[in-house]
């Protein structure tokens, strides 16, 4: 799903309400900090894309596809990692 900073954005909350384990909603990186990431009961990403992945070469989903690709998960501490030198 897309993010975006309306308060009438309907995604963060059907994420929330979606999953079993909610992970994070916003990144440390640039570009990509409105990027929300859940995780269905199965183990399933469910990731909220922001509007950054339709305009910019690199982004933080391109740091967290090939993991969720992997089957490796992604927790907060691998999010708060990334505020190192976060900018793409």
């Amino acid at each position: 799903g897309g993010m975006s900073v309306d308060p009438d954005d309907l995604t963060p909350k059907a994420i929330y309400t979606t999953a079993t384990k909610y992970v994070t909603y916003g990144t440390p990186v640039l570009p990509g900090a409105m990027f929300a990431l859940s995780y269905f009961e199965d183990g399933t990403p469910i990731m909220g894309l922001p509007g950054s992945v339709m305009f910019c070469e690199k982004t933080v989903f391109d740091m967290i596809l090939p993991r969720a690709l992997a089957n490796i998960k992604t927790d907060k501490k691998y999010i708060a990692s990334l505020g190192h030198g976060g900018l793409l």
